[in-house]
């Protein structure tokens, strides 16, 4: 089939600002040292596209890194808006002050999650997790010396790294391009006297999302909410609005943020539409929140 075959072919192509408290301290936290409150508090960092920083318990982890400047890559063809180059937009921050952290998250290896430019700036010792072997086999081949593949039981430094199930699009995009589209995780962050994070990675909603908050019960959950569409079929390969809302429902303690917009060609869903839509459904903008680049948020 020839989008098929297109999007094959696209993915071979290798192609603060202001800071907002959420939560109250509570008083033992008021009692505790500077340094171990410091330890406890998360902050995730809204970088571009699907590239975010998790700090967690004072290691940095850096999440489907696309390093590239604006417009290197051809649009994604056989999706919308091919027409336009990728990225859409240039990162927020310098290249060199996103490349610090203590190890990276590969979710799966489509090149606006591990670009060419990361590829070939990051650290070939830095340590990586990725969703399998075969992935891990990928980044091995681009130099990486330090590749581990994510199970239930992986630590490091102290905090679990918990892959969850995904699937990049519904049935019938699975069907018609579920070779290109493959096996996509989530990663959930959890320690003990830590607030639980949810990374759900490149899914729509779908019973694995539900089972993993319902299982981890998460604090903050992040949801990549560009709304992504392949040409000729309907719905989206990832989320949109109505998923920040099932999301609010389904975890209504938890903070959620929308990240994945406004920097690839075939995500159709922007900042504005989705808070108009938090603004329609009444939902608290406090709590369900939409960063722009270069923003960072701390739990």
């Amino acid at each position: 089939m020839k989008v098929l075959n297109i999007l094959r072919s696209a993915a071979v192509l290798g192609g603060i600002a202001t800071l907002v408290a959420c939560g109250a301290t509570s008083s033992k936290a008021a009692s505790e040292s500077k340094p171990e409150a410091a330890a406890k508090t998360v902050e995730i960092q809204q970088v571009r596209n699907a590239t975010i920083k998790v700090n967690y318990a004072g290691t940095a982890f850096l999440i489907d890194p696309m390093l590239a400047k604006k417009g290197a890559y051809p649009g994604f063809e056989g999706t919308y808006k091919s027409h336009l180059r990728n990225p859409l937009v240039e990162l927020p921050i310098p290249v060199e002050e996103v490349m610090q952290a203590d190890a990276i998250i590969v979710t799966h290896t489509h090149p606006d999650h591990w670009d060419e430019a990361a590829q070939k700036s990051l650290p070939k010792n830095m340590p990586i997790f990725a969703q399998n072997e075969a992935d891990a086999q990928i980044i091995r081949k681009d130099g990486f010396t330090d590749v581990r593949v994510l199970t239930k039981d992986t630590v490091f430094n102290g905090t679990r790294l918990i892959p969850t199930g995904g699937q990049h699009g519904d049935d019938k995009a699975i069907a018609v391009a579920g070779e290109v589209l493959g096996q996509v995780i989530g990663v959930v962050f959890q320690r003990e006297g830590h607030k639980t994070v949810y990374v759900a990675g490149d899914t729509i909603w779908n019973n694995h999302v539900e089972a993993a908050i319902r299982q981890y019960q998460p604090d903050v959950i992040i949801l990549n909410t560009g709304y992504a569409r392949i040409l000729g079929l309907d719905g989206s390969i990832i989320m949109g609005k109505e998923d920040l809302y099932r999301a609010s429902q389904a975890a209504p303690n938890a903070k959620i943020i929308g990240s994945h917009m406004e920097a690839v060609n075939h995500g159709m869903q922007t900042r504005k539409e989705l808070r108009d839509y938090i603004a329609e459904k009444g939902l608290d903008s406090k709590r369900i929140l939409i960063p722009a680049d270069g923003e960072t948020y701390r739990f």
